[in-house]
């Protein structure tokens, strides 16, 4: 469950969403050097620590010893799976973290909270029902 990143994790998620294709250790070090004097080596340990806590998940690269790194989320079920773990298990501490959260979003984004709570709705109320057996009606001869 993810609580927390630091900084430079998430620096490296920046560049692994804003990318449309995995980057390797040399590719996101590339991207964060305009900004910070990192060492390649502190890249690798940052990419490789990541891998192992499962916020990127790595391939080999078909030739040599390089890595494909692409992050195992987007940055939307990142941020909700934050949120719930914020929230916590307790109901009461899940409604009062919830309206908290609502007294604090602009009138748009209560429109979208809304519309998702609407589609979450009609998606259950589509689900939850089963179909009615049909009712034959004998014959009688």
């Amino acid at each position: 469950m993810i609580t927390s990143l630091g900084e430079l994790e998430r620096a490296v998620l920046d560049r692994l969403w804003a990318a449309d294709r995995p980057l390797s250790v040399r590719d996101v070090h590339t991207s964060l050097a305009g900004e910070r004097d990192l060492a390649y080596t502190t890249v690798m340990t940052v990419l490789d620590r990541m891998a192992k806590k499962g916020l990127v998940q790595r391939e080999r690269a078909a030739a040599g010893r390089a890595w494909w790194y692409h992050a195992t989320q987007t940055r939307d079920e990142m941020s909700a799976e934050v949120m719930d773990s914020a929230m916590g298990d307790r109901s009461e501490d899940r409604s009062a973290a919830l309206l908290a959260f609502v007294d604090r979003v602009s009138a748009d984004e209560a429109d979208l909270l809304r519309e998702a709570l609407a589609r979450v709705e009609a998606a259950e109320s589509t689900v939850a029902r089963p179909a009615k057996p049909r009712r034959t009606r004998r014959r009688t001869s």
